[in-house]
């Protein structure tokens, strides 16, 4: 049977997310139709979001355990995925196909294998075995959460991100946008003529929105090809690791910094984070915020408001950054939870200058 772009795709993409890659940005460098696009779309992201379902349905509808090859795991599950989440596929292209992924991939022994399981696959119901197979999501995450957060919250987060996520266009800059990213600038209290530095600001959507207070920005990143796509905004813009001194003579009286993180309020829109994410990962990246945040105070001008913000849950990323800062100055806190607030998940925190306006 003839194997369709949009399953082909998927497959390749797949196999390149366990590799490390990115699905959006993989699906976006894909050559595909409106169509075949969508389908890929559907196909990528469901797997990814569904996965621990996935791989207990695969043994569930086998009757075995044991290690598969990636390319027979991957095609079983996109075919499950196909039968038992989606609707208006055929079965026989779903089946017929995954058994043809697995041959593509040169896995010619296990086709029939893939096309036995498939072809036991239904809609009824499953008795998941645990929460973390149920919710699909690590169980160290769960817990986590539970901790911090508590119980009624803890299934919420992790159900929104078994969900693609509304889309939202921010009106002054007619980007998409999403609602809880749009809520971060306008901490900022940003009036016309003020100096702004936004530190981590690819891909530039919250340095459009502040260009609409009439401000004079400046916009950098680590990476040269991330801001390449801000040019149309036409203001300077800086390739620096924000981590380092910054090299500005002057002082700005409103920075931004929206920081890498783990990205965990964004598992509906990106969720091989869920899969790749440790502990240790967490670390890093707060002493990494922690830096960034030190860069940055050190270049507010006085009576100035920095913004640090994340879309993360962890509370080293969040709260364990701003409790480092003196007591009196951190003036405001936010945060947006999935499953409880719309859009995505973030947290937010206003840190004022250290030296008084009129110091």
């Amino acid at each position: 049977m003839a194997i369709g772009p949009a399953r082909t795709a998927a497959f390749d993409i797949l196999h390149r997310v366990e590799h490390g890659g990115y699905a959006s940005d993989l699906l976006l460098g894909a050559r595909l139709d409106a169509r075949d696009a969508s389908l890929a779309s559907e196909i990528v992201f469901g797997v990814l979001r569904h996965r621990a379902q996935l791989d207990y349905l695969i043994e569930y509808y086998s009757g075995r355990r044991g290690k598969l090859d990636v390319e027979v795991r991957l095609a079983l599950r996109m075919g499950i995925y196909q039968l038992r989440y989606l609707d208006r596929v055929p079965a026989y292209a779903a089946v017929g196909e995954s058994a043809g992924l697995v041959r593509r991939a040169r896995k010619t022994s296990a086709a029939g294998f893939v096309n036995a399981v498939l072809r036991n696959v239904n809609r009824e119901a499953v008795a998941w075995p645990s929460r973390e197979v149920e919710l699909s999501c690590p169980e160290w995450l769960l817990a986590r959460w539970e901790r911090h957060y508590g119980a009624g919250v803890v299934e919420g987060i992790a159900r929104a991100a078994l969900h693609a996520p509304e889309a939202y266009v921010e009106p002054s800059t007619g980007r998409r946008q999403d609602v809880g990213s749009q809520t971060i600038v306008p901490l900022l209290d940003l009036r016309p003529g003020q100096r702004f530095l936004d530190v981590c600001a690819a891909p530039g959507n919250k340095t459009a929105q502040a260009l609409g207070a009439g401000v004079e920005a400046i916009a950098c990143d680590r990476s040269h090809a991330r801001l390449v796509g801000m040019k149309g905004l036409g203001i300077p813009l800086v390739v620096l690791d924000g981590t380092r001194p910054l090299p500005f003579a002057r002082r700005f009286d409103r920075i931004l910094v929206d920081a890498p993180c783990s990205g965990t309020g964004t598992l509906g829109r990106n969720p091989e984070i869920k899969w790749r994410l440790t502990p240790e990962d967490i670390e890093d990246l707060s002493r990494r915020q922690a830096a960034l945040v030190a860069g940055a105070r050190a270049a507010l001008a006085a009576g100035g408001r920095l913004v640090y913000s994340t879309c993360s849950l962890e509370p080293e990323e969040n709260e364990g950054i701003v409790d480092c800062v003196e007591p009196g100055l951190v003036a405001d806190r936010l945060q947006r939870l999935p499953g409880r607030d719309a859009g995505d998940g973030f947290w937010a925190a206003v840190i004022k200058s250290d030296v008084p306006a009129n110091g």
